[in-house]
């Protein structure tokens, strides 16, 4: 099933008192100031860098000179069906979907017609590559790939292109989902590849038994007929950024989880705040063959979903955990930051429309000893979400039961409730209605970054107007918002600012036009710190024809009619590099036709980064159909070939530090 940003849930109704008139400092585009001296502080998840890296960052240190962060020339804009790096810059294709993970025994090879079975897809590789982490087994030579599958392409997915759902394509659907765990190895050539067969080769699927912990497990709105105890839950799915924690687990957000239910005829309150709609799903047919995915008979299900979930990516045997104290939510994803006490600090964003920013701060300290050690780390601690002010300060409002509004009167009989319901407990403390807020990443000086992708309803009839976090009605390009803690990460305050305004700086619509140093981009999604400090942004424009190009101002519902001079074309979609300290933005990656650039991580040397591409060409409807155009990628398959989502290998020519 394509995603239709059109059709994205915007369930957030309710009327919020936080709606700031926008002030002039608080519209201010980019930040002003510069990294201080090099790398003081470096957070745990990127301090595990060396050889030439550590040097480098030592030398600024100690000499006071901050190096230039970008040393590349900017690719071209385009619409070549291919992935385009810099000069003196090497691409290679690893683990697309479909081939085999590696499971000993079990390698069954990709069929280019998808013919593949359900048990097939169950041991290669899921669909639709998303966010993902490295973990060093060998440094920077070998190690385990950990990423999600955000969600399942029928047209592509079926060798019939998705008619007459039966028992046997719901199994293969649900394996194409989760996540995957991958040993990869770079031989003396520099190549790199999958190990087959590797002991730590794993599917997690959408019917991978999964542990629920925290306030929220066994709760009674958690139990349903398949689990009486509420503990344990049959998959993940919708999963989309992703991190690597300072402990080496792998943390995944439960996306758009709500399209997979059917919803009943008359959904009550509660359901119609989770996007719930009445007898409707988003294209996903599971219910016809799996009926916990009627909503209406159990209406409990969907509170199982849209959790983070936890997995230690070097025991194939640990059950995936849905760490419920960080509450329930469209999650993008996670991202940890770790105070100076020690204590892991959870950074989230809801990617729907008028949702918002949380924080989870963790009641004890990391310990020495891995995933094993940090068991219950996440299951205890307190969740925030943020209310953006209009002089520039924030402030985390905590989601804790029997304060302030969060009351059994309000509907809140314990905090388990508060968290299975964090979106009304939300709307009642005032936390400010973003932009789609998606990817967070935190950078080595801890500033705190997120992109807020588009909301075209910002400012419609009915829907919330513009205020100082969000300031363009009608939000096609997208932004980034930056901040950073008024002390340590747990602090309750913080000061924020506006990083870029996302768009093409000569579009005539005002909500088109970007404001930025640099080469323009619209509709910022994946994002990814280095240890050097560079910010990596990721693009995910939709095309209104879905052919060559991509138009990120098209034809919407609640934008009116738009004339041809008002349609913006930025080419396809892309990866791009930005010095935090200067503003600066450099175009580093332009990938396939319809693809989505997401998902990046980069080894501890520094010399290999590893870039996912999402849905390339991607072709919703029926491919059995003579008619249908198959033909506008068929990245990374030969010519006329399936497109296959898949992961890029970047390195230099030369063999230093990527981005340099």
């Amino acid at each position: 099933m394509a995603k239709d940003f059109s059709t994205m849930e915007a369930s957030n109704g309710s009327d919020n008192t936080d709606i700031h008139s926008v002030s002039p400092t608080a519209r201010r585009q980019l930040l002003r100031g510069g990294l201080a001296s090099a790398v003081a502080g470096l957070l745990s998840p990127l301090a595990v860098q060396g050889g030439a890296l550590t040097a480098l960052l030592s030398g600024c240190a100690s000499t006071g000179v901050r190096a230039p962060l970008l040393g590349f020339k900017s690719v071209a804009l385009g619409e070549v069906d291919a992935v385009r790096v810099p000069e003196g810059y090497l691409t290679q294709v690893i683990a697309p979907w479909g081939d085999p993970i590696g499971v000993a025994g079990a390698q069954p090879a990709f069929k280019p017609d998808a013919s593949n079975s359900a048990a097939d897809q169950a041991v290669q590789m899921g669909m639709h590559h998303d966010g993902m982490a490295y973990f060093p087994l060998d440094g920077s030579r070998r190690g385990l790939l950990c990423m999600n599958h955000e969600y399942a392409d029928h047209g592509l997915l079926f060798s019939d292109g998705g008619k007459d759902w039966t028992p046997e394509k719901v199994a293969k659907s649900q394996a194409a989902h989760g996540f995957s765990v991958i040993e990869i190895e770079q031989n003396a050539e520099s190549q790199w590849a999958v190990v087959r067969p590797s002991r730590f080769a794993r599917r997690v699927t959408a019917n991978t038994p999964c542990q629920v912990n925290g306030p929220a497990a066994g709760h009674p709105l958690m139990r349903t007929a398949h689990d009486p105890s509420g503990r344990r839950v049959l998959g993940t799915l919708s999963n989309c950024a992703a991190s690597r924690t300072p402990w080496g687990s792998f943390l995944s957000g439960e996306e758009n989880f709500i399209g997979y239910f059917r919803g009943p005829n008359r959904p009550n309150a509660h359901e119609q705040r989770w996007g719930l709609r009445a007898g409707e799903q988003w294209g996903y047919r599971w219910v016809e063959h799996d009926e916990r995915f009627d909503a209406a008979a159990h209406p409990n299900e969907p509170h199982r979903f849209g959790w983070i979930v936890e997995l230690d990516p070097s025991d194939p045997q640990a059950a995936p955990v849905k760490r419920t104290a960080m509450g329930r939510a469209a999650h993008e994803g996670a991202t940890v930051a770790l105070c100076k006490d020690g204590r892991a600090v959870v950074y989230s964003g809801e990617d729907a429309r008028f949702e918002y920013i949380y924080k989870f701060v963790s009641r004890d300290a990391m310990q020495p000893g891995g995933p094993k050690a940090n068991a219950e780390l996440l299951d205890h601690g307190t969740l925030y979400v943020a209310r953006f002010d209009a002089d520039g300060r924030g402030r985390w409002l905590p989601l804790v039961h029997g304060q302030g509004p969060l009351t059994a009167a309000n509907g809140f009989a314990d905090q388990g409730e508060v968290l299975i319901k964090t979106r009304q407990a939300s709307d009642l403390l005032g936390a400010t209605k973003m932009d789609r807020p998606e990817w967070i990443a935190v950078d080595p000086q801890g500033h705190v970054y997120c992109t807020l992708t588009n909301n075209s309803q910002r400012g419609a009839p009915g829907r919330p107007g513009v205020d100082a976090a969000n300031p363009r009605a009608n939000n096609v390009g997208g932004h980034i918002i930056r901040w950073k803690e008024e002390g340590d990460f747990h602090a309750e305050r913080f000061s924020w600012s506006h990083f870029v305004l996302a768009g093409d700086p000569q579009a005539e619509r005002t909500e088109a036009r970007g404001q930025m140093k640099g080469d323009a981009f619209a509709c910022p999604d994946g994002l990814f710190a280095d240890a050097r400090g560079v910010l990596w942004i990721q693009t995910d424009m939709s095309s209104a024809d879905m052919g060559p190009g991509v138009e990120f101002l098209k034809k919407d519902p609640s934008a009116g009619a738009l004339g041809p001079k008002e349609l913006v074309k930025l080419g396809n979609n892309m990866m791009l590099a930005a010095d935090p300290g200067t503003g600066e933005v450099r175009r580093f990656l332009v990938g396939p036709v319809g693809a989505e650039i997401t998902g990046c991580d980069i080894t501890p040397d520094g010399r290999t980064m590893f870039v996912n591409i999402q849905h390339p060409g991607e072709t919703p409807g029926d491919l059995s159909d003579p008619a249908h155009p198959m033909a506008f990628s068929s990245w990374p398959s030969p010519a006329g070939g399936r497109p296959r989502s898949a992961t890029v290998v970047i390195r230099k020519q030369d063999g230093g530090l990527i981005g340099t």
